[in-house]
Order: structure tokens, then sequence, then C-alpha cells
């Protein structure tokens, strides 16, 4: 775990990026860590899913350019052309860290079965892929439409494990306000060092958000808030409503021995066939 480790914060590190590095990572991967323990969904998962999710959180920005998407695509880079203009940093994340998993000595799956690394590995794609803002307003339209329903059970857990890496990966707006405040600056020195890059290369438009001379920083994360970081903390609220209820009913769940017989057996007589 720690030549793993080692050698994902190296590749954090590397571009030297304002917000996307070793910080940003931890951060997300302390508040997935709170989301789990503290409000009930670790009751709910599995140990290799809790697992899988934490991985995810630690991975799920790694080796950023501190460029987006869309930068990569209206640049034609290398890595857009490998992955097809498709969510191209978040396929760069999970690959580039499955690759350091597959050495010999920062293999943690090793002590996984067959079965359990296709499940681990399918999870961690799909955490890490949802994290794309392009899919935001899709994913939070299907979760809420799924536990709207009184069926709970139809929501998968890679569903749900994605909404929470999502809303962890941008969730600094609901923590204490010098917090928020310095994540913002950061990211917004990001953007502009990015539109930078833009306007050198002589690119058409700035990537939005990019140009340091006009764009409006409070009002850009009030627009943030409103229409993206609350309504995800909302319908993340009421996912883990839904959770806790039926942690509630497995909790309330009567012994085998009251299921099976309407009334105890007298003392002294047997339950049933020996």
């Amino acid at each position: 775990m720690e030549n793993f480790m080692t050698q994902i914060l190296h590749g954090y590190v590397r571009h030297k990026n304002p917000y996307h590095n070793d910080l940003h990572a931890a951060d997300v991967t302390q508040t997935v860590h709170y989301m789990l323990s503290q409000q009930g969904l670790a009751n709910w998962l599995t140990d290799l899913e809790i697992f899988a999710a934490i991985i995810a959180a630690i991975i799920h920005d790694f080796d950023h350019t501190g460029t987006t998407n869309n930068f990569h695509v209206m640049s034609g880079s290398e890595t857009a052309l490998l992955y097809n203009d498709r969510a191209v940093l978040e396929n760069l994340h999970v690959s580039a860290a499955f690759r350091v998993m597959r050495e010999e000595d920062c293999n943690i799956l090793s002590h996984l079965s067959t079965e359990e690394y296709r499940e681990f590995r399918s999870l961690v794609i799909d955490m890490v892929l949802a994290t794309d803002m392009s899919c935001h307003f899709q994913q939070i339209k299907s979760v809420k439409s799924i536990i709207g329903h009184t069926d709970f059970s139809s929501l998968e857990k890679s569903q749900a494990m994605s909404l929470v890496l999502h809303c962890c990966d941008i969730s600094h707006p609901s923590k204490k306000w010098d917090l928020h405040q310095k994540w913002t600056m950061l990211l917004m020195e990001e953007f502009f060092l990015q539109g930078d890059k833009e306007q050198a290369l002589g690119l058409p438009l700035y990537s939005p958000l990019c140009d340091r001379n006009t764009t409006l920083i409070a009002e850009s994360q009030i627009g943030f808030i409103d229409f993206i970081v609350a309504p995800s903390l909302d319908v993340f609220g009421e996912m883990l409503d839904k959770v806790e209820q039926k942690n509630l009913q497995y909790t309330r769940s009567p012994p085998i021995s009251e299921s099976i017989n309407e009334e105890p057996p007298a003392e002294g007589k047997p339950s049933g066939p020996k």
C-alpha cells in the first residue's frame, strides 16, 4: 500500500496544479470516508464496496493535467485522441491508476479473487467516470427518479456510490467559509492558467470561467452552488434517508427461529425435526 500511495502522490504533484493535486484528493477521500462511516452508508455496503469507494476517491483525479476536458478536446491533445473526446480526464485518471496497481510492488489487489477484482474494477471505473461534470444532470435525474419510488431496491449500489463520490468531489461550498474560499481561489487560478494557455495557443474561445479578465468569481460560485451543489446534496440527503430506512429494516428483522415459528416452542419441547 505504501508503494502504491507513493506512486499516486507522484502523479498528483507532477503537474503542479493549484487545485487538482494531492491535497484535493485527500480532502475528497476524507469526505467520502466521513459519509460512509458517519451517515450509515457503511452498514449498507460490503467491505469490498467500501474499499472500492475509498480507492476511487484517492485516484479520482490522478495524473490530472490542470486543464479541463474541453481544453483537451479543443487543443486536440494526445489524451483526447486516445479517449475519443469522451470523459478524457476521467478515463485518464482511472486507466493510469490501474496501470500503477498492475506493478508488482504496487499491487494492492493481489488478495482479491478474480470475481472480487472484476467487481472492484467495475465499481471504481463507474465512480470515477461519474465525476465527469457532463454526466451531472443525468446522474442526478436518474437517482432522484429511483429514490422517488417506494421500491428503493432498483437503485444499484454503483449508482449510489457514484453519487457519493460526485457529491464529495464538489462539496467544498458546504464546508467552512475559509475552506470554501481557499478552494475556490485555487480552482479559479487553475482555470485562469488554462485560459492563458488557450490564448497562447490561439484557440478561438476561452473555456468557461478561464478568462482572468472577465470572469466574475462571486457570481460564478453562486450559480455553481444554486444549480449544481445544492440540488446534488438534496438528492444525496434523500438517498441517505432511504438507506437509513433500509438499515432499520435489516436491524428489525426477526431472528430466523422467530420467522420460522409463529410462536416460540414451549420449554422442553423440540422446535422442529431433528
